[in-house]
């Protein structure tokens, strides 16, 4: 294969692994919506309701730990295309769900489903990568955000119009065309990793779990934005769907723009110093938004927080995958199941809390966990590390 149809490949897979994050974002920011009307149609508490997101977070990790052997032995791409079919579905088996035992089965699939894609789909960009010698995973989870922003944004509209099942029915669709139009044009490691044949140890190298407890502390916090930002809006502050489900738009929207710009950010500051920028912004953000006395103030202040975290995942991430004395997948893989068990934690505890006060304060202290990252940065210094060029073939 010449260097010209192998840099071709990769450049239709480069836009490829975008869709596949962008149905991704797309299914999860459809979600946030959906959050108040799942509440109040199968009459749960709020705790009740923190277990079942705790479900889609026990799936989603359990789908990544079983994620990373399937990648080692059928490939990304392969990876990617199942779980991408699958999660495409994963919303409407989730609104269709008629009583609680049926939710939490559903609940599992939806988070299974999602976080298996993504773990392969980050797979799969780090391949792009390579094949590119450039950088393009911030861009990529651009296109998450992208989702994220467009979800959100069309759905408080859509329920509140023409009904929860029908939107539901709408995002599978959108999901689904976007997930098979993309998955031939995924591009595919030269051959899988034969590490099954490997003995499964941990990593004895300290600083990889610090960067994964800074992962774990960012994304308790997006996390939080996506599970509560709507019914904080709705219920405390007075807003109606519409506007509750602007709350993680405006996040997602804001996020996205700057993941665009964040490997030019990256290039020019270095990974540390953007790291400590973001995390002194998206912890202001967040404080603000917890002390919110209107609920468009609170939009406003999801969105500065959404500019700060931005690219302190794939930040995190990338500092995970170039770790010395171990390989990238194995460095990559204890991140990302860290940074992800934020989702597996925080919802569950959150509405715990948040049923016996309020979520203001529940916002104000999550500003604290992003100061904890901002002065850990200086672990992440292995994020500066810059794509070497493959030869072709």
């Amino acid at each position: 294969m010449s260097a010209q149809i192998t840099m071709q490949a990769a450049t239709r897979g480069r836009w490829a692994v975008a869709g596949m994050f962008l149905a991704n974002g797309f299914l999860t920011g459809s979600w946030a919506p959906q959050i108040p009307v799942f509440l109040t149609r199968l009459d749960i508490s709020k705790f009740t309701l923190g277990l079942l997101i705790l479900l889609f977070g026990v799936g989603a990790v359990a789908a990544m730990t079983w994620c990373g052997h399937l990648i080692s032995r059928h490939g990304s791409r392969t990876v990617v295309r199942w779980f991408g079919l699958c999660a495409s579905f994963g919303l409407l088996a989730v609104a269709l769900a008629p009583n609680v035992p049926l939710a939490a089965i559903a609940m599992l699939f939806f988070g299974g489903s999602c976080g298996g894609m993504d773990v392969a789909m980050n797979s799969n960009a780090v391949v792009v990568e390579r094949r590119l010698s450039r950088a393009i995973m911030s861009s990529s989870h651009g296109f998450w955000s992208l989702g994220g922003f467009a979800g959100g944004a069309l759905g408080g509209f859509a329920i509140q119009t023409y009904g929860y099942l029908a939107h539901a029915v709408v995002v599978t669709a959108i999901a689904f065309a976007v997930v098979a139009f993309t998955i031939g044009y995924l591009v595919a490691e030269d051959k899988p990793q034969a590490a099954e044949h490997q003995k499964f140890s941990l990593p004895r190298h300290t600083i990889v779990y610090l960067v994964g407890l800074m992962a774990l502390l960012t994304m308790i916090s997006e996390g939080a934005v996506l599970d509560w930002a709507a019914l904080y809006l709705h219920q405390e502050l007075g807003a109606d769907l519409a506007v509750a489900g602007l709350a993680y738009a405006a996040f997602s929207g804001v996020m996205a723009l700057m993941r665009f710009l964040g490997d030019g950010v990256r290039n020019r500051f270095g990974a540390v110093t953007t790291l400590r920028g973001s995390a002194l912004v998206a912890a202001a953000g967040m404080l603000v938004a917890g002390l919110s006395p209107s609920p468009y103030l609170a939009i406003a202040a999801f969105a500065f927080c959404g500019f700060g975290i931005a690219n302190m995942v794939p930040i995190l991430f990338s500092a995970g995958g170039n770790q010395e004395g171990m390989s990238s997948g194995t460095g990559m893989s204890v991140v990302t199941t860290m940074g992800y068990s934020g989702i597996l934690v925080a919802p569950s505890a959150i509405g715990f809390v948040a049923e016996h006060s309020s979520f203001g304060p529940i916002f104000v202290a999550l500003s604290g966990l992003l100061v904890i990252v901002l002065l850990m940065a200086g672990l992440a210094h292995r994020a500066e590390f810059a794509p070497v060029a493959v030869p072709a073939e």
